[in-house]
């Protein structure tokens, strides 16, 4: 009779930031350190970005032995835009990526409460102990109007404003408004059972 097989490893708050955060980070600094116009900054960046993402992808794996189907979404979606931009050599396809990552999001949480499937509880159901139906209900609802909003403003940022302020804008912009909404969401999850625990960490979905 064999063993079961034991839990993966759970990833710590500090790698989870570093994989869910760092393709981003060294995107922003690329961009901001490289020299040359905007045009070749960007370009370099996103070279940069593709080979983190690809990074982050591989240091979930070795770690925890699991990637998250959000960060594969995020992955695959920087590796196939990041190439349209290197190939046509046009800075609209990087800028345009956040927009599908987050609509994808929006579309996939959509058609989860429309058919009655609980698909962010599938993929955050550890993070949020104790939650109840009804509250993963709601959480799913914020998130999906979230995730709507965000992909609508990214196309009014990338179309009204220079390729270093999307930057910025994209990061550390976006993350931030990514944690103050989670953030914002826990008082209702405590009224529907969630339970803290020993830990403040709030677990937030992947960035675009």
């Amino acid at each position: 009779m064999t063993a079961p097989k034991p839990p993966n490893p759970a990833p710590s708050a500090g790698l989870r930031a570093a994989i869910d955060y760092g393709p981003l980070l060294v995107f922003f600094a690329v961009n901001f350190f490289a020299p040359g116009p905007a045009l070749a900054r960007i370009m370099a960046a996103t070279i940069a970005f593709m080979v983190a993402m690809v990074v982050a992808v591989v240091v979930s794996w070795v770690k925890t032995r699991h990637v998250s189907p959000m960060l594969w979404i995020s992955a695959v979606l920087i590796l196939v835009f990041g190439g349209l931009t290197l190939y046509f050599h046009d800075e609209r396809f990087i800028k345009m990526k956040p927009t599908f990552v987050y609509a994808l999001f929006a579309g996939v949480l959509g058609f989860g409460l429309a058919t009655g499937r609980p698909l962010l509880q599938a993929l955050l159901g550890s993070a949020y102990p104790g939650l109840s139906e009804n509250g993963w209900r709601k959480l799913t609802v914020n998130w999906t109007v979230f995730f709507a909003a965000m992909a609508v403003l990214n196309e009014v940022v990338w179309r009204s404003t220079t390729t270093d302020q999307w930057v910025f804008f994209k990061f550390p912009g976006c993350a931030i408004i990514t944690v103050v909404f989670a953030l914002a969401n826990i008082p209702m999850l405590l009224k529907h059972g969630l339970t803290l625990g020993d830990t403040d960490e709030t677990p937030v979905p992947p960035e675009g």
